[in-house]
C-alpha cells in the first residue's frame, strides 16, 4: 500500500455543502474517497491526452434487423483486431441488441475506431467510455 499524505483544501461553505450532499447520495464513506476518485478521473483524462496505451469500452445499441449492420460492425472489429480485445453481445429484446467492445491502444486510434463505429448507419446509440491501464496513475 502507498504512503498516505494529508493536505488541506479551502472551499466556500456552499460548495462544500453541495459536495457533501453529492457524495452522500453516491454512497461515499468519506470526502477523502470522493476526492481520490475525482483526482483519478482527471489523471485518466490526462492519459487520454498523451500518447500512451489506454483502455476503454465502446458500447453500441442497435436494431439487429438493420440490414448489413452486424456484418459491417464485425468487419470493422476484425479490421481493428489489435485494438478490439473482446466483445460482448447482448439481446435486449426482440429487436434491439447491445454490444460492448473492450478496446486497448493509443488514444487516437481508439477514438478513430469509436468514431467509425458511431458513423455506421443504423446504430441507435454509441459511446466511448475511457479508462486506463493504470500505469500512469499509480
Amino acid at each position: 500500500m502507498s504512503e498516505l499524505t494529508r493536505f488541506g483544501v479551502s472551499l466556500e461553505k456552499s460548495i462544500l455543502e453541495k459536495f457533501d450532499r453529492l457524495i452522500r447520495r453516491q454512497g461515499y464513506s468519506s470526502r477523502s474517497e470522493a476526492f481520490k476518485d475525482l483526482i483519478r478521473q482527471k489523471l485518466v483524462e490526462r492519459e487520454w491526452e498523451e500518447d500512451r496505451e489506454v483502455v476503454g469500452v465502446v458500447s453500441m445499441v442497435f436494431n439487429h434487423h438493420q440490414r448489413g449492420l452486424q456484418d459491417r460492425l464485425t468487419e470493422l472489429e476484425h479490421h481493428h483486431f489489435t485494438q478490439v480485445i473482446a466483445t460482448q453481445h447482448i439481446h435486449l429484446d426482440d429487436d434491439n441488441c447491445l454490444e460492448a467492445a473492450i478496446v486497448r491502444g493509443k488514444p487516437a486510434r481508439i477514438r478513430s475506431l469509436a468514431e467509425r463505429i458511431q458513423s455506421l448507419r443504423g446504430l441507435k446509440h454509441c459511446s466511448l467510455v475511457t479508462t486506463t491501464t493504470g500505469r500512469g496513475i499509480v
